[in-house]
């Protein structure tokens, strides 16, 4: 390690029992996408006091915010943060340690500020990544336009490098019948939940043709108001994943056609709505990889193979569509804990987290280090990511 990152890796353990106050506190306080007023509010501050210049309301989201330390020309590094909760479980996805660990590790380079070479570091707080797509809103508005390379972590229940993140679209199905006695005369009604219900099976008929590294899956949100009434109207919402996005939408169209069939069997009318916030495959960029498991190492953290068959989304896709962007996945919690769940939240404040938090800011921080100490990486992340279009 070199005297910069063991000043830099130094640096976040001073600041580990602020950061742990902080996480608690986000973490005690679970805040939904875009309403996330406290833990924007308490990060800005905790920026604030390094000598961030801190700038709120970014790309006109209240609770988004972008905190900047320059130190001259050169190569522009940004480093995301994440805080919205899940609602009714609270930070089941560990949100607290990602804002946190981004939070830290830019900290950190403040406090080694004389030492860093010239460029710009950027934090950027990212709200309503659990489906409101924050960082779509920030990208539409600019605010991703000057940065070279970018990076964050996510918690989970092993170390891995290099997730899968499938790229999701959002359909949602209503369907419109004809109300009718149930028993009396149901040969006059049309039943809408019919239709929905033969959604679901052609899809189930669909699945077998579906490439495995693909997702669909749904929910009936309105079924009926009375079981002795022939439904006239029944909804329901799908999640449509696939790791390219040609793929996404091919298979999104299927989907699709799967609900006009079944409306057309029925005799109901469907209304299909495509949901704004598409999150896009992320995008794989090994010179950004490369460098941070290189410091992983320096700091003790061990990666693990991926599962291929476990896949989620993020937004984060979208950022890493636009320039080079990574997302490892730091342990936080026990191997075997599933994310999402009230065990995952009550982890995300145990000892394993701080730990990972720590390890996680320091890695970043060093890897901002390593892209403005030397552009020629820079330039090798920006010429793989155009390459590989």
């Amino acid at each position: 390690m070199t005297p910069e990152k063991r000043a830099i890796a130094e640096a976040v353990d001073r600041l580990g029992d602020e950061l742990e106050a902080l996480s608690r506190r986000i973490h005690g306080n679970p805040e939904l996408g875009y309403e996330e007023v406290k833990a924007c509010g308490w990060l800005t501050e905790f920026l604030a006091r390094r000598g961030f210049k801190v700038e709120k309301g970014v790309a006109g989201v209240d609770t988004a915010f972008r905190a900047t330390v320059e130190t001259g020309e050169g190569p522009t590094i940004a480093i995301l943060c994440e805080y919205d909760a899940l609602p009714g479980i609270g930070h089941a996805c560990g949100h607290n340690v990602i804002a946190t660990s981004g939070a830290g590790a830019g900290a950190a380079l403040a406090a080694v500020k004389t030492l860093l070479p010239k460029g710009r570091i950027h934090v950027i707080g990212t709200p309503a990544e659990e489906g409101g797509g924050g960082k779509i809103k920030l990208i539409r508005g600019g605010v991703f336009q000057d940065i070279d390379c970018a990076m964050m972590v996510h918690g989970f229940d092993r170390t891995i490098l290099n997730p899968s993140l499938l790229g999701i679209v959002r359909a949602g199905f209503e369907f419109h019948g004809k109300a009718s006695h149930a028993s009396a005369a149901p040969w006059e009604g049309v039943n809408a939940l019919d239709a929905c219900i033969q959604t679901f099976n052609n899809l189930a008929m669909l699945r077998q043709q579906m490439r495995p590294d693909c997702r669909i899956h749904g929910i009936i949100t309105h079924g009926g108001a009375a079981a002795n009434i022939i439904p006239e109207y029944a909804a329901a919402m799908f999640y449509v994943r696939a790791p390219r996005l040609d793929a996404m939408w091919t298979l999104y169209k299927r989907v699709v056609a799967c609900a006009e069939s079944a409306a057309r069997a029925t005799g109901a009318t469907l209304k299909v709505t495509q949901h704004d916030n598409v999150y896009e495959p992320l995008k794989e960029n090994q010179t950004l990889l490369d460098l941070f498991a290189a410091n992983m190492i320096d700091v003790g953290l061990a990666a693990t193979q991926p599962d291929p068959n476990e896949a989620g989304s993020s937004d984060i896709g979208n950022v890493s569509q636009v320039l080079p962007a990574i997302q490892p996945m730091v342990a936080i919690a026990p191997a075997g804990m599933a994310i999402h769940t009230r065990e995952f939240a009550d982890a995300a404040v145990k000892p394993m987290a701080h730990a990972g938090m720590l390890a996680a800011a320091k890695t970043m921080a060093m890897t901002a280090f390593d892209l403005l100490a030397n552009p020629a990486q820079v330039k090798a992340a920006k010429d793989e990511f155009a390459g590989a279009r």
